[in-house]
């Protein structure tokens, strides 16, 4: 009788010391004392690696003048008004973007933002500037027939 009550406690310890250590979560109190807690922290890091980087406005800015400065021959009065008009459309682009409206209106807006946008820039720029500014808008609206063209002239 003793054999057989030693072996139950034996085995009730044995059982509840596994319970016990399966609710510290990989069966030690060194990681976080819980499932709940890493799961947490698990969404936190997968959110933030969902979201890419934006990157900053004025990098941005800096990128197109670097295209446009060389082919505009831009002085540095111009090549300071352009960026300062660009930084300022590509702000109002981006609350356009975010803007909780159909996607036809954002569209919309957009276009007439770049339309202000190309007719504050062409005010800055001289007869010849605006015919090169000109030709490089119809070149990047429609770069599959540029490159056609380009490539039938090699």
């Amino acid at each position: 009788m003793k054999l057989i009550q030693s072996f139950l406690i034996f085995a009730f310890v044995l059982l509840s010391t596994n319970t016990i250590s399966a609710q510290y979560g990989n069966g030690g109190y060194g990681n976080g004392y819980g499932s709940n807690r890493r799961m947490n922290s698990g969404m936190d890091q997968s959110r933030a690696q969902d979201k890419p980087k934006e990157i900053p406005v004025e990098v941005t800015v800096r990128k197109i003048i670097e295209r446009v400065k060389p082919e505009l021959n831009l002085d540095a009065l111009q090549e300071i008004a352009i960026s300062n008009i660009l930084v300022e459309s590509i702000k109002t682009q981006g609350i356009l973007v975010k803007a909780e409206v159909s996607q036809e209106d954002k569209i919309k807006n957009i276009q007439a933002l770049s339309e202000v946008t190309d007719r504050k820039i062409m005010e800055l720029l001289n007869k010849d500037q605006k015919e090169k500014y000109t030709a490089m808008n119809e070149e990047a609206k429609n770069p599959k027939k540029s490159n056609s063209k380009k490539k039938a002239k090699q």
